[in-house]
């Protein structure tokens, strides 16, 4: 049964496999990338006023996020539809913020997650 804000119940874990079985795969593949983008620009600092001044800025961890969000719209491409160009657009930006924000820039093809996307500048 379903909580107040429509979540599952977090007591009955057999609905909340219901309900996510009834989830189409492009929802759920736009929710992990979503979820993969946010995550990193937060690593990047990018939601700070400052962002090479923030707490929460973490390259390495801004690294291994984008990587995986670039594995994960590169394999799933042929199935997002029209949501594929919004998050490849939302990974390169990603990518050339992580280039604006390293030290020591990746050579071009060495950047977070450019062995799927290709050289992003």
């Amino acid at each position: 049964m379903a909580g107040a804000a429509g979540a599952p119940n977090a007591a009955d874990p057999a609905e909340a496999v219901r309900e996510l079985e009834e989830i189409p795969s492009v929802e759920v593949i736009s929710r992990a990338a979503l979820m993969l983008l946010s995550a990193a620009a937060e690593r990047l600092g990018l939601a700070d006023e400052a962002p090479e001044t923030s707490p929460r800025r973490d390259l390495d961890e801004a690294r291994r996020l984008i990587t995986a969000l670039a594995g994960l719209i590169t394999s799933s491409a042929e199935y997002l539809g029209v949501h594929a160009a919004p998050l490849r657009d939302g990974l390169q930006s990603l990518q050339k913020a992580f280039r604006e924000a390293s030290a020591v820039p990746d050579a071009p093809g060495q950047g977070p997650g450019e062995k799927y996307t290709g050289p992003v500048h």
